[in-house]
């Protein structure tokens, strides 16, 4: 007969490696968001560019404190990552001499698919929920 405390230990342990790798990418999230802060300060300005890179930093930073609040990764945030790295690259290739403007619909066409992702995923979480439903927030049981 298994002992249930054995088994407990052994999924925990299992999360270690995880969580470890979680850790370091805070880790280097934080480091960046700082090293990027300090280089605009410097600068003297930013642009908006820069700021939607805090803001990149930012999501990531909420992304891996909600696995250690949940331990769970929610997809959205990949998401929402995703799209502000879409929204930066635009605004380079709108920035940018001699593109066309075949670059600027593929990637708006990129940013509108993972709209409609995410509203998928809301709307499949709000009418299929989980059978213990729990939000990002709410600390695991």
């Amino acid at each position: 007969m298994t002992n249930v405390a054995d088994h407990t230990q052994s999924v925990h342990i299992d999360q270690q490696p995880a969580q470890l790798a979680l850790f370091v990418i805070g880790a280097t999230t934080v480091w960046s968001a700082v090293v990027t802060f300090i280089g605009l300060v410097t600068q003297g300005y930013a642009q908006l560019g820069d700021i939607l890179l805090l803001f990149i930093y930012l999501e990531i930073g909420a992304m891996v404190g909600i696995y250690f609040k949940t331990t769970h990764l929610p997809v959205r945030y990949l998401i929402y990552i995703a799209i502000t790295a879409l929204g930066r690259l635009l605004i380079e290739i709108v920035g940018a001499e001699h593109r066309t403007g075949t670059d600027i619909l593929v990637v708006a066409g990129a940013i509108l698919l993972l709209s409609v992702a995410v509203l998928i995923l809301r709307f499949g979480s709000s009418r299929y929920p989980s059978e213990a439903p729990r939000s990002d927030l709410e600390p695991a049981g």
